[in-house]
Formats: structure tokens, sequence, C-alpha cells
């Protein structure tokens, strides 16, 4: 028993030299972080006297991640700002001597192993897919008409013109302007009883939260979402879902209000909750769309709300040539969807559009009714492109009406059924308004959901409901990537340094508990008490010190991404709710919808490769099929 004692005594009282690596080379670290508070005394645990020279390397490292954190922090100053597609134009795909891999930001990032070979159709949205929107002019535009709506059809006082889209914010006594950059993020949720916003991680846990524009606190948090019987799904008709671009202006103005509301409720008209609130929030919205409002400012000036991107028309070209037929399948009815295609191929406005652009595709399918489309039977129309006009078909085939001997040529297309429709290579594509993914697959002559491959923005109106009910391939298009990727580069460091200090706080915490357990057990000889009993406060101390410089550098880390929200895809080490999704129902994604002219139309798009947590810590997670 009394050589058990004293073998125990041995290694409580020394600590593995792994253990005294690993804290030896983030020693330093934490002593210069916390300078001032006590946790210099760190150094004088006898333990560490063999790795002076780790030690060394590691104030260099060190000190190389906090001014790499400093500086990307500085870069980032556009938190959250969705890059516009490159302005100047590079080589395609098809104009490169060899095939190289392009650069990080136009690259497409595969979830699920798909093989271009096996797709026969490609299809397109347009709004945010096609159509990059200009944040600073569209967000603001929507933001503005939202604001007369509810003003002017909803009663809501008059002060509510002096919204700001982009006021300033104080945060650790630092004015952040926040014209610079993107208050809101997608993959957010708006708890609509409670007025507050939410992000969420993958297994729904509530990680940052605001009521209007005042954070709530971890433990305010918690005793709300994280610590009830019942774990919510945080899915509608409660909550609201932040994943379309177009949805941030409308969710900054629903913030708003609530700010105004806890000031003064009496403000608003017959005011009963933050849920009512939000209502009138949408109502407007929608408003905005049936009326015109939104689109009669872009078709006047097209290129003031829209990005222009010089490889689109490039891209769809070369995929046309590659024998796929390609397909638009928009929300948008036909007069808005003429004029930013136009615009989009080939910079026409006003009476200088014309129809050239629909030769880029096979079929275009105008008011979809996403994601109803994808599950429920709609009439479908035939459209005319001399006027718009909608003509009944039958299964696709026009109906000539009573009193009329035939229909215009562009109505009439090629064939009797939808099954018989063929485009010549220079044929110009039929439209269609409604209808559902049946009538698709018959224009294009698809017999599997695998053989067609869908590129959207949202990712449950586009991509979840295609994918699930379905089985269509899928791309994802996320502008917000590039910057994502950015700042990922620029804190590589700090990235390393987190990961030590995590496994760091976990050697220390079973040494601690270790030690602690030998005290409450009485396992420590009474000659070795006061030496084990120095030891452990020492252990102690470093985890403090430890823990206060990982809380730091982790938030700094999430600060770099977006001052609020963090990172997009993640809420800590977690992959976000949205990023989840994406990682489940998205087959490949990317930044740009104009990044698939950098690669062949036949390229094999190779899964990465899945590992567990047992296969992180072996370090096998590099490990190829």
């Amino acid at each position: 028993m009394r050589l058990l004692q004293t073998q125990l005594h041995s290694r409580l009282a020394r600590p593995s030299v792994c253990s005294q690596q690993l804290r030896a080379s983030l020693r330093v670290c934490c002593s210069v972080s916390s300078s001032g508070n006590g946790s210099s005394s760190i150094g004088s645990n006898s333990s560490s006297s063999s790795s002076s020279s780790s030690s060394s390397v590691s104030t260099a490292a060190t000190a190389t991640a906090a001014t790499t954190t400093q500086r990307s922090a500085k870069q980032a100053i556009d938190y959250g700002v969705i890059p516009a597609p490159p302005s100047s134009r590079q080589a395609i795909w098809t104009e490169q001597v060899w095939g190289a891999s392009p650069s990080l930001s136009r690259q497409i990032f595969c979830n699920r192993s798909l093989n271009m070979k096996q797709i026969k159709a490609i299809g397109f949205d347009m709004d945010y897919t096609l159509a990059q929107y200009k944040p600073d002019t569209f967000e603001l535009l929507a933001h503005s008409q939202t604001v007369d709506k509810l003003v002017t059809a909803f009663g809501y006082p008059p002060e509510l013109y002096d919204f700001k889209f982009d006021w300033r914010y104080m945060m650790r006594g630092l004015i952040i302007d926040k014209f610079d950059w993107r208050y809101m993020m997608r993959g957010l949720i708006i708890d609509k009883t409670r007025g507050n916003v939410i992000k969420v991680d993958r297994h729904k846990y509530v990680k940052v939260a605001y009521h209007g524009f005042r954070s709530l606190s971890s433990e305010e948090r918690n005793a709300v979402y994280n610590h009830s019987a019942v774990r919510d799904d945080y899915e509608e008709p409660a909550y609201g879902m932040i994943d379309t671009l177009f949805s941030l202006a409308e969710a900054y103005l629903f913030m708003q209000l609530v700010e105004l509301v806890d000031k003064a409720p009496g403000k608003l008209p017959n005011f009963s909750g933050y849920a009512g609130v939000y209502r009138d929030v949408r109502a407007a919205v929608d408003l905005c769309h049936r009326d015109g409002s939104l689109k009669r400012h872009v078709a006047a000036n097209p290129s003031k709300y829209i990005h222009d991107d010089p490889h689109l028309v490039s891209m769809l070209q070369m995929y046309k040539r590659s024998g796929r037929q390609l397909f638009l399948a928009t929300n948008s009815l036909w007069d808005y969807t003429h004029v930013v295609m136009n615009y989009l191929c080939g910079k026409r406005v006003g009476k200088a559009k014309n129809d050239e652009w629909l030769r880029m595709f096979d079929v275009v399918v105008v008011g979809c009714g996403k994601p109803g489309f994808f599950s429920e039977r709609r009439p479908l129309f035939a459209v005319s492109t001399r006027d718009g006009a909608l003509h009944n078909t039958d299964n696709g085939a026009p109906i000539i009406p009573l009193g009329e001997e035939d229909l215009p040529d562009d109505i009439l297309g090629r064939g009797s059924t939808m099954s018989q429709l063929d485009l010549g290579e220079d044929d110009k594509a039929a439209v269609f308004q409604g209808g559902n993914y049946v009538d698709l697959h018959q224009m294009l002559g698809v017999r599997a959901g695998s053989e067609l491959l869908y590129v959207g923005d949202h990712i449950y109106g586009d991509i979840l409901r295609s994918k699930k009910s379905l089985g269509w391939r899928t791309m994802l298009v996320v502008p917000e990537l590039e910057q994502e990727l950015a700042v990922a580069e620029a804190t590589r460091t700090t990235q390393f340094e987190l990961k030590m200090l995590r496994n760091a706080r976990s050697d220390l915490d079973t040494q601690i508990q270790r030690l602690e357990w030998a005290f409450k057990q009485r396992e420590i000889p009474p000659e070795a008490l006061l030496q084990n009993q120095e030891q452990l406060a020492l252990l102690r101390a470093e985890r403090e010190a430890v823990k206060d410089r990982h809380s730091r550098l982790l938030l700094e880390h999430h600060q770099a991404f977006h001052p609020i929200w963090g990172q997009l895809l993640k809420t800590g080490y977690q992959n976000s709710r949205y990023g989840h999704q994406i990682d489940r129902f998205a087959c490949l994604y990317t930044s740009h919808v104009a990044n698939l002219a950098f690669y062949s139309p036949d390229r094999a798009y190779g899964g990465r490769v899945d590992y567990m947590a047992h296969e992180d810590v072996m370090g096998l997670e590099g490990m190829q099929n």
C-alpha cells in the first residue's frame, strides 16, 4: 500500500512530459495576455523548467498569432459585406490552354459526389442567383419602401421615416459604422413572440441572441431557450427564417420596430405583441412586390441595383454547347424577368430590350411559386413574349380559344404536347408560367430527378424541397462565402492557437480533477500533502489563465468575421443551423453562379471524406477512400 501511495504521489507531483511541453508552449501567451492580473506567477511551476526552448519558439508564434488576429480584424472592416462577382474578365475553363484549379474564392465545394456527365439538364433561379443585387442600393430601397408601406397602408407613425439603415453602434468602446457592413446575416431566426433574433447551432442550441439591438446575456439565453424542459424546433409559424438575402432588410426593420415598441408601445396602432409587428412587416414587404414598388425602380435603372458579372453569359453558353438543356425557373413574373435577363445577358434596358436572351435557355418557367412548385399541382400557362399575355394549355400544349383561328407563333411552340418540345440549337426558349415539376420534367425529357442539377440561393425554396422531394441534384449560391473564406485564410494561425488552447484546457482539467480526487479519497501520504496542494494551486491558476486567453481569442476570432453574429456557417465550434442545412441538402455550394465557368462541364465533383470524432483524435481526418 505504501508503495502504491509513493507511486501515485510521484505521478501527481510530476505531470507528463507531453502536458509539460503543451503547457510550456502556451504559458508565455497566457502570462503575456494576462499581465497585471497575477498570472505571470504560473511560470514558477518547476514542471516547466525543461521547456524553455519551446517557450521561446511559442512566444514568436503567439506574437504572430496576435498580430495576425488584429490585422485580419482591421482588414475585415466590411463585416458581412456581400462581395460582388469579379468585375474583370478572367479566362474561363474553355479558354485555358491547360485546365487549372480556380482561386479559392472561385472554387465550388462538394458535399455529395456529383458526376456532371450524368446531368442532362441544368436549371437556374434568377433573383440572387443569376442576378446578384447590390446591397447598398437594393436593400436600402427595400427598407425604405417597406417603411413607406407601414406608414401609408398600415397606420404606423411617420417617425418611421427617420429610421436609418446606416446608424452607428457602440461595442467595447469601438464605434463601428453600420453603413460599412451588414448588421444582419443569413441563417438567423426571428422569434416572433419574444421580439428576438437568434443564431442557432446544428443541435438547436441558441448561441447568440438579441432583443432589438440589445444582446441577451448567456443567463438570459439559457433561461429562455437552452434550459427549457422541451427543446424548440425553431420553425414556422412561431419563428421566421432569415434564409434569403432579401430578408435582411425586413429583419433589420423588425429589430428597429422592437426597439421602438419597447420605448413607446402606444405609438404603434393596435399593438398586440411582437408577432403582430412581424406580421405587419411581412405584409408590407408583400405589398411592395404586388404593387411593383421595387420592380419599377430596378427596371428604370438596372445597373444601380444589379451587379454585372462578366462571366455569366460565357458560362451559360459553355454549358449549352456541352449538350445540356438549360432552364430558368423563377418566382418572378415575365415582365420583371424580361427586364433583369435583358440586362444580365446584354446590358439592354428600356426600349432596347429584346428576347434574344431566350436563346440561352431551352425552357423558361416564370411565376413558379417555389417551393410549392416541387409538390403541388398547379395550372400551366403559356406566356406570350410579345405582350406577356397568358394562354391556357392542356398538359403544356396550347389551347386555341373559341373565336380565334390560331395562336401567335411564340405560343404554338413545336409540337402538340410538352413531351415533344424539341428546340434547335439556336431556337429561343419556350416560356411558361406556373405548373409544377412534372411539367418541367416532360419539357426536358428528364426521367429522374438525379438527371437534373438546380442552382439557387434559397436554402429552403430552391434547395431543401427539391432535394428531399424530388432527388434533384443541387447547388447553393452563397455570395457571403467569398468574405468568409478570406477571413478564414487570414486567421489560420489564430485557429491553430485556439485548437492548442482547447486541448490545453482539457489536459489541465484532467490533471486537476485527478489531484482533487486524490485529496478527497485520502490517497496522498501526509508528507506529500503540501507539495501536491501547491501543485494543485498552480494548475488551477494556469487553467484560469488558459481559459481567459482562450475565451478572449475565441471572441476576437468570432468578431473578425462579424462583430455581432460571427461566422456564417459556424457557431463556436459547431456548424450553424444554416451551415448544417447546406451540408445536408446542397450537393455543391459556391460564392457565385458563374464560378461554374471555371470548371469542366463534365467534371466529376468528389465529395469530402466524412470522419467521426474518434478519427479526428487519431488524426485520420485526411484519409481518402
